[in-house]
């Protein structure tokens, strides 16, 4: 096969393109995806290269072979610089019910990282901004339009060699412009406004509007036109490059949409001063590439020939650029999206699962009255009503149950609700106490009838809590501090057993 010259058209073509199967390559990871197909990162099996594998999609079968994808492979095979992806061959693979039968599916590209690096030093940005305009000016004299300019679609490997990539809403025009284009093309942000507007007949123009964009995203580090849908988009447009007319765009309000589009109100060119702070030869420069008249629009050749490439500090050799890992927006993408899904479903477990906050008694300081109990040796079950402070005397809390006064607690005993704190004998109601009469004398036994902890609930010899004398006196709620209780079992003063303050 005779291979081109850099520069020039490649008019053979290799006769084993389609011979192969992608059988001959390994997939190691998918690093793009689009329309028309996925990119994937492979290796050749024989000689260990790194290519990049684009699968075309084939959803449509009956319609035929996508013509995005013939345009795309057709213009591929004739370019031929190293500013422009390399089409290396076109390798087949058997289809989901024609295994006998291969069918063209995937082809094989020259691989790189797809990245466009940002906050970079004037240096690197001139290098990057050559090299694009170098391979796009290729492609333009030989009446190719690229119409998807992006920085995603801008390839640079570790030798610092930029490569225009991703051709498949690429075509052939000629010079006179006077055939009719679809103007749904070139993603919004990077979009010109002839576009927008609604024009089907255009040139290289609209590929340097995309130029100036990606120009002025490496000089600002952000995006500077980020519009959400058409409209916002053109108007973002004209709040910066000002309103179109008649005087500043000649023949402007004969493009089909530009009536229902056109400002309400008159906006002036403010691109220089918001973008005061650029280096006066890149502000020249990025002027003329976002000229609102596309025949106004500075060219790829004239860009190259542009002050801000010849003027100190020249444009450094790419050899000369630091070494990147691979970057891929693909990947970007999906690890930003991971990184969103991971904080919803935190937060979406905070709020399922609130942290549960104990509220603790306030903790006694030294020389005061006592304000917290230490706990005992019986301590409360699970779900009671924990003591509290309340003074010297040291009362419990007030007990949860109907209110009634002085006949709250009956003489025969408190049949349901009630004061329901483990440590008291019968006092309560419900499940967990047994009701009836009050015996005469103090608290049942400590333990069931094994005489041992944990042999059966307090108070009972079995199941249950049995009865016990009242800890209070029956003509009131309470009765004074000690008054009316059970013996102590363990012998000893309490408050002096406990440690409790007086």
């Amino acid at each position: 096969m005779a291979i081109a010259a850099p520069g020039q058209l490649n008019l053979h073509e290799s006769p084993s393109w389609g011979s192969r199967s992608v059988d001959c390559f390994e997939k190691l990871e998918q690093i793009g995806e689009g329309t028309y197909g996925q990119v994937y990162m492979a290796k050749e099996i024989k000689t260990g290269e790194i290519v990049a594998l684009k699968k075309i999609r084939m959803d449509n079968e009956r319609e035929g072979f996508p013509i995005t994808a013939i345009r795309e492979i057709k213009i591929l095979k004739k370019l031929h610089h190293e500013n422009v992806i390399k089409l290396k061959e076109i390798v087949t693979s058997p289809g989901p019910e024609k295994d006998e039968q291969g069918r063209p599916g995937e082809f094989v590209v020259w691989g790189g990282d797809s990245s466009m690096i940002l906050s970079v030093c004037l240096e690197l940005q001139m290098c990057y901004m050559r090299q694009l305009l170098t391979g796009l000016h290729y492609c333009h004299v030989n009446q190719v339009l690229h119409r998807d300019i992006k920085g995603s679609n801008l390839l640079i490997d570790n030798e610092g060699n930029l490569k225009l990539a991703d051709f498949g809403l690429a075509r052939s025009f000629s010079n006179d412009h006077n055939g009719n284009l679809t103007n749904r093309v070139i993603t919004l942000w990077y979009r010109p406004p002839e576009l927008l507007l609604g024009t089907t007949k255009y040139g290289p123009a609209v590929d340097m509007w995309s130029v100036g964009c990606i120009f002025a995203e490496l000089l600002h580090g952000k995006p500077i036109f980020p519009g959400k849908d058409e409209p916002e988009q053109l108007n973002k447009i004209f709040e910066l490059c000002g309103a179109p007319d008649e005087v500043n765009w000649p023949g402007v309000s004969k493009i089909p949409w530009y009536n229902n589009l056109k400002p309400t109100r008159p906006m002036k060119r403010r691109l220089r001063e918001v973008f005061r702070h650029f280096d006066r030869h890149a502000l020249e420069l990025l002027e003329r590439m976002l000229t609102l008249d596309p025949s106004q629009r500075i060219s790829a050749k004239d860009a190259l020939d542009a002050e801000y490439f010849w003027t100190d500090p020249l444009p450094c050799d790419p050899k000369s650029l630091p070494k990147y890992e691979s970057s891929h927006e693909f990947q970007t993408k999906k690890k930003r999206q991971q990184q969103r899904q991971n904080e919803e479903t935190a937060k979406r477990q905070k709020l399922q699962h609130p942290q549960q906050h104990g509220r603790l008694p306030p903790i006694q300081q030294s020389g005061q009255a006592h304000a917290q109990l230490r706990p005992g040796p019986n301590q409360p079950m699970h779900g009671s009503q924990a003591p509290v402070g309340a003074g010297p005397s040291h009362h419990y809390g007030k007990p949860r149950g109907p209110s009634g006064g002085p006949g709250r607690y009956p003489p025969s005993g408190n049949p349901g609700g009630g004061y329901t704190h483990p440590n008291r004998g019968g006092q309560g109601g419900g499940s967990g106490y047994s009701g009836g009469p009050y015996p005469p004398q103090g608290r049942g036994a400590p333990y069931g009838s094994s005489g041992m902890p944990g042999a059966a609930p307090r108070g009972g010899g079995g199941s249950g809590y049995g009865v016990g004398a009242p800890n209070y006196q029956q003509n009131g709620p309470y009765g004074s501090s000690n008054a009316g209780r059970g013996s102590n079992m363990m012998g000893g003063n309490r408050s002096q057993q406990y440690g409790w303050q007086q």
